[in-house]
């Protein structure tokens, strides 16, 4: 308990500390044009408002890659934390960076979480919560690049079915807070997925709350009906999209979630963003695919739309094409093919093994192969929390050539990938992987 108590007043104190710091940092720089962005309702139509003209929002959830997401076609990125609208990305601070580009941001505001150790009976924590958010609001609430206040993520929690009372009143009043602070801005909530009575208790403990954001992945192409049929009566954003997630895929016998390859991600993207915005179109604003970056989430592949590198995968030219019509110059590598004989097999330790692809280049561009050997994630983290990156085996890389690859496995214990990394020299890139277990 004492530890509990340690790590989230740790947590708690560095976000406070951020937020102060942002607030000096923007209180020095020169002042900017106030965005004003309303909700208009024609018939059963809602529209979103920016300086009085109409604005869908293409969006991606992330920071980084922000020249390449105006250039596919996006319009605005989501953030998670207000913190991250001071970080500074080419030389300016994110929200900066995001008006010269002509992007529009959804300033996520972190609400402390119970799983993270916040007690919504201790008034001082509450309060203390209270203030940081009105001090987020007072901070950003005239910049231009501002689009709507993104209030918690997921704060009901993801194992729960979102049923504790206390959470939802006290997400109305710090919505009544920014409201006080800031008229010219919707604010949102975004909840975890349509299950259990979430959107119940928003509707009716949240009347402050002006549109529901839900992140939602194999189910997503249907948020914007369902959350209709429970009884929302305002507007929606698909706030977080794409595959299906660690925790909806089939398993191998020892446990390890089964990985798509890029490429058949991207068609789930696609269909995602053209299903919701068709099927739910008189209240859906827009969306926000995840994640335009890379991150460890299960794998180092599984939600990312670029690689750590920097290469863009197929899952980004994807959303291109939903967003414009058109696909990017150069397109990715498309993996037809990825075939071992470990693949979701029990082996003996130190097994020689071989592994092969089939890729094409769109655009005939000679291709460079990657192939490595990586431990399963041995903590998963919940709900997007940081995990470690999993170790590599180099020395089970025996021979390389191109598409085809000789290894051997480790001679330790354990779940492992078999992972592909597909470049083309030009920006693009894909990949595949395979579990396997040695025992």
């Amino acid at each position: 308990m004492v530890s509990l108590i340690v790590a989230f007043n740790f947590v708690f104190l560095n976000r406070f500390l951020a937020c102060w710091i942002a607030f000096f940092f923007v209180a020095f720089i020169p002042a900017h044009a106030q965005s004003k962005v309303s909700i208009v309702k024609n018939g059963d139509q809602f529209q979103l408002m920016v300086n009085g003209k109409p604005f869908f929002i293409n969006g991606a959830g992330g920071t980084q890659h922000l020249a390449e997401l105006r250039d596919l076609g996006g319009n605005s990125i989501r953030t998670w934390g207000i913190e991250s609208l001071s970080e500074i990305v080419n030389g300016k601070p994110l929200i900066d960076r995001a008006q010269e580009l002509g992007l529009m941001v959804t300033a996520g505001i972190w609400i402390q979480q119970q799983r993270h150790g916040f007690d919504y009976d201790d008034p001082k924590a509450v309060e203390s919560q209270r203030d940081l958010v009105r001090k987020a609001v007072q901070t950003y609430k005239s910049h231009p690049a501002l689009l709507i206040w993104g209030l918690g993520n997921e704060m009901e929690g993801q194992t729960t079915d979102g049923s504790d009372v206390r959470v939802w009143k006290e997400l109305n009043v710090l919505a009544g807070i920014i409201k006080e602070e800031d008229p010219n801005h919707p604010v949102m909530t975004v909840i975890a997925g349509t299950g259990g009575v979430r959107i119940k208790n928003v509707s009716t403990y949240c009347p402050n709350i002006d549109i529901l954001g839900v992140n939602s992945y194999a189910s997503a192409a249907r948020a914007g009906t369902t959350v209709t049929q429970q009884g929302w009566t305002k507007p929606f954003i698909l706030t977080e999209f794409g595959p299906n997630g660690p925790w909806e895929v089939p398993k191998t016998t020892w446990g390890a979630p089964i990985e798509a390859n890029a490429n058949e991600k991207a068609a789930s993207y696609y269909a995602t963003q053209k299903l919701v915005t068709e099927d739910s179109k008189n209240i859906c604003l827009g969306t926000y695919a995840f994640l335009w970056g890379n991150k460890q989430e299960a794998t180092s592949t599984w939600f990312g739309m670029f690689l750590k590198s920097g290469e863009r995968l197929p899952q980004a030219d994807a959303m291109t094409y939903a967003w414009t019509g058109n696909w990017p110059t150069h397109r990715c590598p498309k993996l037809k093919s990825l075939t071992t004989s470990l693949t979701e097999k029990q082996v003996a330790p130190g097994t020689a093994a071989s592994a092969a692809a089939e890729v094409v280049d769109p655009g005939g561009a000679p291709l460079q192969y990657e192939w490595s050997v990586v431990d399963e994630a041995r903590a998963p983290g919940m709900g997007g929390d940081a995990e470690a990156i999993p170790d590599s085996h180099p020395e089970c890389i025996t021979g390389v050539h191109e598409q085809t690859l000789s290894f051997t496995t480790p001679t330790t214990t354990g779940a492992y990938r078999l992972f592909l990394t597909i470049r083309d020299g030009k920006g693009g890139a894909t990949t595949a992987n395979v579990p396997f277990y040695v025992q």
